[in-house]
């Protein structure tokens, strides 16, 4: 049995029916067969032919140059030029089965994969970036007992401590009056590592040149 001029709605059924159970008008990829059949239509049919509509579409997403190099042979033409095909054999329980899917059902699973992959990607990509490390710069105040205490020996005593994520930066003295000056100096620190308060305490436990330890600026970087 072949179909009828797949242009009019009798032809369409035929045809329509015929692509319930099969993904292709011969064999299980696209040929020049389905090209026939395409070219027949001219373009999508309207009306209720999902199948063929979903078909159509499907040949449709191929280029030209793609469609040009499938195999096969060109259906056999009709009077009147229109392609036929013979009808499917009645088929086995087995043939019920079909081992392909809809095109929704292939689409939907590739646009799945596609999905998956970028996800992928991106999770790979940025657990190669670097972790942003949060900084503060921070700016100390620490005040002699009186006149007569050692500067220098203080400033000396306040670099020796040593924290993980702790960098010690300028440093100068500053007037505070009576003739006394206080030591001015800069630290910057990761805020995870080092805590401000564990450091200007560490700073007070000079106790024979330090009175007291004072946040004179904090900035995040």
């Amino acid at each position: 049995m072949a179909f009828d001029d797949v242009k009019t709605p009798e032809g369409l059924k035929e045809l329509d029916k015929f692509l319930t159970d099969n993904s292709y008008i011969s064999g299980y990829t696209p040929s020049k067969a389905d090209l026939s059949v395409f070219d027949a239509l001219g373009k999508a049919p309207t009306g209720n032919f999902p199948h063929v509509q979903r078909w159509y579409r499907h040949i449709a997403s191929y280029q030209a140059g793609e469609r040009a190099a499938w195999g096969g042979s060109p259906l056999p033409q009709a009077a009147g030029g229109k392609p036929t095909v013979a009808a499917p054999a009645a088929a086995d329980d087995d043939d019920d089965v079909d081992l392909f899917g809809s095109d929704d059902e292939e689409e939907d699973a590739e646009a799945a994969r596609i999905r998956e992959e970028r996800v992928a990607a991106y999770s790979a990509k940025k657990s190669k970036k670097p972790a942003l490390i949060a900084k503060s710069s921070v700016l100390l105040d620490v005040k002699p007992w009186d006149d007569e205490t050692d500067m220098k020996e203080m400033e000396r005593l306040v670099r020796t401590i040593e924290m993980d994520g702790l960098l010690w930066g300028a440093s100068k003295l500053v007037p505070v009056g009576f003739g006394i000056n206080k030591l001015q100096i800069m630290c910057v620190i990761e805020d995870e590592k080092v805590s401000i308060d564990l450091l200007t305490e560490t700073i007070q436990e000079f106790q024979e040149l330090v009175q007291s330890v004072d946040i004179a600026a904090f900035n995040k970087i």
